[in-house]
């Protein structure tokens, strides 16, 4: 019933198709290698391989769909996981249809996405210490020069390319070139990514 609501609802945007939808997340993944989707909504809980698991596994395979993780649960850890599996957008299911199509052409457009909700527990989390930083010496650190380690620093804080620029003093043309250069470098797929690993590196602190 879940499935069929949300295939109702993406189904129903003249820019959106539908092509197709799995049970479980084993099932998604082969479902996902015939059909070469744009973005993936990726259930967490499911029988079988779970969507924490299966989104981790599309993410690592080459040009990999965008993931949204959709679900019922609050878990911090669920949050997490998701993040650090690599998907580009978490939204609870409780999330009104708008949103949720909004978010599919957020991610689609190369973008990442992620409720008010879920993005207040992440910093809550850093801030109250759920979530530990790595290591001054992280081998991340050594691949940044010092203006992309400054950019990566601005990203965690929210910061448009254009705020960005000016904090820094550089047009946002190369922002945006610093940002395409050192997503590469961490491992990160876009901007979400590259806040967690700037948390992770204690680059960046709630405030």
């Amino acid at each position: 019933m879940v499935r069929a609501g949300l295939c109702a609802i993406v189904g129903s945007q003249d820019d959106l198709t539908v092509v197709g939808e799995a049970a479980d997340g084993l099932s998604a993944l082969d479902l996902v290698a015939r059909e070469r989707p744009d973005v993936v909504l990726m259930d967490v809980r499911m029988p079988g391989m779970d969507g924490l698991t299966a989104t981790a596994r599309l993410t690592a395979g080459e040009q990999p769909p965008r993931v949204i993780v959709l679900t019922t649960f609050h878990q911090d850890a669920y949050v997490f996981q998701a993040l650090r599996a690599g998907a580009s957008g978490f939204l609870l299911k409780d999330a009104d249809p708008a949103s949720l199509v909004a978010a599919i052409r957020t991610v689609a457009a190369g973008e990442a996405m992620l409720s008010p909700s879920v993005t207040r527990r992440l910093i809550d989390a850093f801030a109250t210490g759920a979530v530990t930083a790595a290591r001054d010496d992280d081998p991340r650190l050594a691949g940044l020069t010092p203006r992309e380690r400054d950019v990566l620093t601005q990203i965690a804080t929210g910061r448009s390319n254009a705020e960005i620029g000016e904090v820094l003093g550089i047009t946002a043309g190369t922002v945006k070139a610093h940002v395409n250069a050192l997503l590469p470098k961490l491992g990160a797929r876009d901007r979400v990514q590259a806040t967690i690993v700037a948390y992770d590196l204690g680059l960046a602190r709630p405030r």
